[in-house]
């Protein structure tokens, strides 16, 4: 389950971005238990949940932050 989209974290000593956390389904936040990865790791979307005009226009927000700043950000890496 998806939890957060934008998340930075420690890795290696430097702060980096994922595109997302999430935790398995339906347990929850387990602090011991979160994971985080890219768009490019996402194979299948299994289900989506709610959107509206809100979420559309914070995605292209968002996206539009990331282009901006792709120079800038260093993306974590997926062990």
């Amino acid at each position: 389950m998806i939890l957060n989209r934008g998340v930075t974290i420690e890795q290696n000593g430097q702060s980096v971005l994922f595109d997302y956390s999430a935790a398995f389904y339906p347990m929850g936040l387990n602090p011991e238990q979160l994971f985080y990865f890219n768009r490019d790791d996402v194979d299948k979307v299994v289900f989506k949940g709610y959107s509206d005009e809100e979420e559309e226009r914070f995605a292209e927000i968002y996206q539009r932050w990331l282009d901006e700043n792709a120079t800038t950000i260093k993306k974590g890496v997926t062990k």
